[in-house]
């Protein structure tokens, strides 16, 4: 679970540094808080990776979810990217689970 849930954290950190740049081109927000929202996000983002095999990484992470969907508010086109990244998330924990417990099956299997 760790792999996958890594990867689609690692790819919003992308996408908020991206959507961060289209934020500084509204002429209302200031650049000093379009980078502290999107540097604490992408802080988090990042920080998650190595919290997500702890108790309540991936709740962390579907809170990041949610804030992702909540950005279309200052970034429209977030709206679509934010579904599309919660269903990315839900994929990666959903199948990492089973992929963990394929392994964990393989493993009991195998003589000693």
């Amino acid at each position: 679970m760790r792999t996958l849930c890594a990867s689609t954290l690692i790819s919003e950190f992308l996408v908020i540094g991206f959507a961060g740049l289209v934020a500084m081109k509204d002429p209302d927000l200031a650049v000093g808080t379009v980078w502290t929202v999107c540097g604490i996000a992408m802080f988090l983002s990042v920080a998650l990776c190595g919290m997500i095999t702890r108790p309540g990484g991936v709740a962390l992470g579907w809170a990041l979810q949610i804030i992702l969907i909540a950005s279309g508010v200052v970034v429209p086109m977030m709206f679509i990217l934010g579904v599309l990244f919660a269903v990315l998330w839900w994929a990666s924990v959903h199948y990492g689970r089973k992929i963990d417990e394929a392994k964990a099956r393989f493993a009991a299997q195998q003589p000693a």
